[in-house]
Parts: structure tokens; sequence; C-alpha cells
């Protein structure tokens, strides 16, 4: 039971991580500035979180941060992206997605100690 737990919490895990990628690139095409402007911040966006999350949170990073400070850069990332969200003006989904990233970021911890 104990190993599907774990399985279930890390694919939850990686599809929050696909939204967290989503939810900026969409931002970014909906900033609101020229079409060039926003068609590099939405690449850009998602390019620079997953450079971020590659560097020190990934957990084949060469440099893995270590827990407090990987966990703060993660909720950082979420919040990032939840903003972009409610900005676009989906305030309910951005509510629920902060809420369930952040969460299963500290269910990692204790259900799957470096996933």
């Amino acid at each position: 039971m104990t190993r599907t737990i774990r399985s279930v919490v890390l694919a939850v895990r990686f599809l929050s991580e696909l939204i967290l990628l989503a939810a900026l690139a969409i931002a970014g095409a909906n900033a609101g500035l020229r079409t060039a402007a926003d068609i590099a911040l939405a690449v850009l966006a998602p390019v620079a979180a997953a450079a971020i999350w590659g560097v020190g949170i990934a957990p084949r990073a060469r440099r893995r941060w270590p827990d407090p400070w990987r966990l703060v850069v993660e909720i950082a990332l979420f919040g990032a992206a939840a903003a972009g969200l409610a900005v676009e003006g989906t305030l309910a989904w951005a509510i629920a997605f902060a809420v369930c990233a952040i969460g299963i970021a500290a269910a990692v911890r204790v259900v799957a100690p470096g996933g």
C-alpha cells in the first residue's frame, strides 16, 4: 500500500509540474504586450522555470538544493504560476492549483523523500 501511495503522490507531483509550465505559458501568451513580446514571454517563462527546476529542485539535479530552500523555491514557482492564472481571470483555478501544488510538494517530502 505504501508503494502505491508513493507512486500516486509522485504522479500527482509530476502533473503539478506540467501544469506549472502550462500556466506560465498561458500567462505569458496573454500578458497583453505586443504580439512578439507575448510570444517571447510564453516561451521564456516556462523555460526559465524548467531551468530553475532542473538546476536545484529535480531529484537528479547535480547540485540539488537542500530543504527548506528547495521548498521555498517550489512555492515561489507555483505561486508565480497561480498569480498568472489569477490575472487571467481564473481565480478559483489559481487558488486550487496553488493549494494542490504546494500541498503535494509538502506531501512528497513525507511520503517520498528524495522524490
